[in-house]
């Protein structure tokens, strides 16, 4: 028996530490799914593949450790963490879509103004005593 089914005997079985003995030994594949499932996503997703593999995970074992979960083998496991981390983007998906997280506006692209780099030293203190006079004006 392969540590990897060992362990998920353990979590099968209800023993808590084994979520801890899982996690490293699968953190980089997940790493790589999670990263694949982003590099599908449209620009502009705030959501990195590091806190997707962790939703993902904290899902699959259970945030108390009391849902009941099993998996037959290595690729019954990655397929669930597949279907975990495609849930998590289409309910961040609908999140972003909602009204009120600005969901019925469209999303404008802003492009940088062209500042000047560099002002001439007169000009400088010229716009400091100017802010100064309207901060007195109207603090």
């Amino acid at each position: 028996m392969s540590e990897f089914t060992r362990i998920l005997s353990q979590i099968e079985s209800g023993d808590p530490s084994a979520t801890e003995k899982l996690l490293p030994l699968v953190y980089d594949e997940l790493r790589k799914l999670a990263a694949a499932r982003l590099a599908q996503e449209q620009p502009g997703l705030t959501l990195q593949a590091t806190a997707l593999v962790h939703e993902a995970y904290l899902r699959l074992v259970g945030v108390n450790g009391d849902d009941e979960r099993s998996w037959d083998n290595r690729g019954h496991f990655f397929a669930a963490a597949a279907e975990a981390m495609r849930r998590i983007l289409v309910e961040n998906a609908r999140r972003k879509n909602r009204r009120k997280h600005g969901g019925d506006f469209d999303r404008v692209e802003v492009e940088l103004v062209a500042l000047p780099t560099r002002m001439a030293a007169d000009e400088l203190i010229a716009l400091d005593e100017a802010l100064d006079k309207l901060r007195q004006q109207d603090p």
